[in-house]
């Protein structure tokens, strides 16, 4: 992957989409699609308006797969009184920075915390309500990729990629994961009643463990705080192996993802969580090898060629 390819992830993490306010990431998402998808091997259809909220659908061809990419983030709702409320789970360290705007203006900002209370610390009162996020400061070495939001940036940055050489398939862009989720339920009813797509990859960020490691390749996870089904979770590592692709198996007994719930829906459909490893989770400082990163990108179009 060259500079260029880096310089989209970096754009993707400086897009400010808090849970619950992911507008912006929306128009990011359907501009870049109107303004690529020519150079794609298929164009695909853009489904979005007041029925999906703020979540989009791109359909290409004849759909078997679908694969979910959560586009919001962490972060902090400004309450009374300089203080803050998380969005989702973020890590609450005294001196990161943070970003927004209300209506006196932008907001350049220092959190603070004080025994387990979380406060924002600038030169003026913030409108209770206003959003926060952490500022970007995206980093690039050799092997390593660093910034705030690769949870999930780099989710979409690969079906992204993906989609530029995708012909048949679905790529739902979901909202609200990090906060409770909500928009999957409506999500799958649309793609299975519609297309009749019953399996689905979810395109995401997971944890480095002591079973996971920096540059071994992109994570399948057998489970986490939800157990998909195994015959489906078998298809997808017997796919794995013959790909010849460096991958991880992953096995947790918490957290979660989109996966969650695709799996209390109503509708059948199976699903798998497979994602690049990051360290310094829910932090300004999330980091993912650059060797894990080709990995998900090659891993995802030789699973939608083959699903």
């Amino acid at each position: 992957m060259n500079k260029t390819d880096f310089e989209l992830l970096q754009a993707l993490c400086e897009v400010f989409a808090p849970s619950g306010n992911e507008l912006a990431m929306k128009d990011y998402l359907i501009e870049y699609v109107e303004s690529h998808s020519a150079q794609w091997k298929t164009r695909p259809d853009v489904i979005h308006g007041s029925a999906f909220q703020d979540c989009v659908i791109l359909k290409f061809g004849k759909p078997r797969t679908a694969i979910f990419a959560h586009m919001d983030s962490i972060g902090f709702t400004v309450r009374y009184e300089n203080q803050l409320v998380p969005i989702g789970s973020p890590e609450a360290e005294t001196g990161y920075e943070l970003v927004g705007e209300d209506a006196m203006g932008p907001i350049e900002c220092r959190l603070k915390e004080e025994d387990g209370y979380l406060f924002y610390d600038f030169g003026r009162g913030i409108q209770s309500g206003t959003e926060l996020v952490f500022k970007c400061d995206f980093r690039e070495t050799e092997n390593y990729v660093q910034s705030c939001y690769l949870d999930n940036r780099l989710g979409i940055y690969n079906v992204l990629k993906v989609a530029e050489t995708l012909e048949d398939g679905l790529i739902v862009f979901s909202c609200g994961e990090e906060h409770g989720g909500g928009s999957v339920p409506f999500l799958c009813k649309y793609i299975y009643e519609h297309f009749g797509v019953k399996q689905a990859l979810i395109s995401d960020i997971t944890w480095v463990t002591e079973g996971v490691q920096h540059g071994q390749g992109v994570a399948i996870s057998m489970r986490d705080m939800s157990v998909p089904r195994r015959s489906y979770i078998d298809r997808i590592l017997s796919l794995a192996k013959q790909s010849n692709i460096p991958y991880q198996i992953e096995v947790e007994r918490s957290g979660g993802s989109d996966g969650r719930e695709i799996q209390a829906s109503p509708y059948p459909i199976d699903w798998c969580f497979v994602g690049a490893p990051e360290d310094h989770v829910h932090s300004p400082d999330e980091k993912v090898h650059k060797k894990d990163i080709q990995a998900m990108i090659d891993m995802y179009k030789y699973l939608m060629e083959n699903l």
